[in-house]
């Protein structure tokens, strides 16, 4: 089978298509034939060594979207089962989704009912579960207001689907004049300017998430209502850490932080039923094959266009 093997962080072009043994099912270990899969950013900074626990060589990829090819011998899945597997360790500790077969631990596959094609299904995993968590973390009712602090990325836009789904009232930001029609015309009630960390506005919401992360916390609570909450799950800026945080700013407030490690089943099942009913999804601005791996990290690096880049593996 076919691998793409980082054996030393660096450039793209440390990505090498190499040929690999076929892995073979263990106890609890089903091996996973890989259809397509979606390429992140944070694929391309663990890639260059960004990720310092991450050991090479590797196999990256912490998504992917297939069929079950071998069934381990404790397994309750089938042959040509359909089924997506996320996070898990998948793609860090263990070799994840830049290759055509991989061994995945049975409590992290999941099984799907969709009736897509493999491209489409893959823009889901990653992006949607994390909305969907996000999202209900907030407790808000139809008719209520959300603000989406990120709305360009994949999971800023999931967010958006999923809010219109329930009923609220979604404001989405960017930090370029030029994306506000964008946001709009994939679902956003209304579109806000996000300027040197403040926003372009007085409105204040009943619920935000904050993808942008720890450097706009304090901005996005002063726009929370009261009783209301903000849920912090993107670190878009790349700031870990909230620098001189006054914590009484939070008074009749709240704050939580959603993160998908923990993947649950029934909110993949919930998350699919959603996708399903409403008809959900982002958009796809380029398809990539295996082989041109290397391009497909440079694209995502470099492009300012919207939606999930995908690998077809077919």
């Amino acid at each position: 089978m076919r691998a793409v093997v980082i054996e030393k962080p660096g450039d793209p072009e440390v990505m090498q298509l190499v040929d690999r043994p076929m892995p073979k099912a263990t106890a609890n270990h089903s091996v996973m034939r890989i259809h397509a899969f979606g390429v992140h950013r944070y694929e391309a900074l663990t890639r260059a060594g960004g990720s310092p626990s991450v050991k090479f060589p590797r196999v990256i990829g912490v998504e992917a979207v297939g069929e079950i090819s071998e069934v381990s011998a404790n397994s309750s899945l089938k042959v040509g089962q359909k089924v997506v597997t996320l996070m898990g360790g998948f793609g860090r500790e263990v070799d994840g989704s830049y290759q055509e077969y991989a061994l995945v631990a049975d409590e992290n596959l999941y099984p799907v009912d969709y009736a897509g094609d493999w491209i489409t299904l893959a823009q889901y995993p990653e992006n949607f579960y994390t909305a969907l968590g996000a999202l209900k973390s907030l407790k808000l009712q139809s008719g209520q207001t959300l603000l989406v602090r990120g709305g360009t990325s994949a999971v800023g836009l999931a967010l958006i689907q999923f809010a219109k789904a329930f009923g609220l009232k979604v404001t989405a930001t960017t930090r370029r004049k030029a994306m506000l029609p964008a946001l709009t015309a994939n679902g956003a009630d209304a579109a806000v300017l996000d300027t040197k960390n403040q926003l372009e506005t007085d409105a204040s919401f009943d619920g935000i998430v904050d993808l942008v992360g720890t450097v706009t916390l304090t901005n996005s609570i002063a726009h929370l209502n009261q009783g209301g909450t903000v849920c912090l799950v993107g670190l878009l800026a790349g700031e870990w850490i909230v620098e001189n945080f006054n914590p009484f700013t939070l008074a009749g407030k709240s704050l939580t932080v959603f993160d998908s490690t923990a993947v649950d089943q029934a909110m993949v099942a919930e998350m699919f039923s959603l996708i399903n009913k409403y008809a959900l999804s982002i958009p796809i601005p380029k398809v990539f094959k295996l082989a041109d791996i290397q391009a497909a990290h440079k694209y995502v690096m470099a492009s300012r266009e919207l939606g999930q880049v995908i690998v077809d593996n077919d």
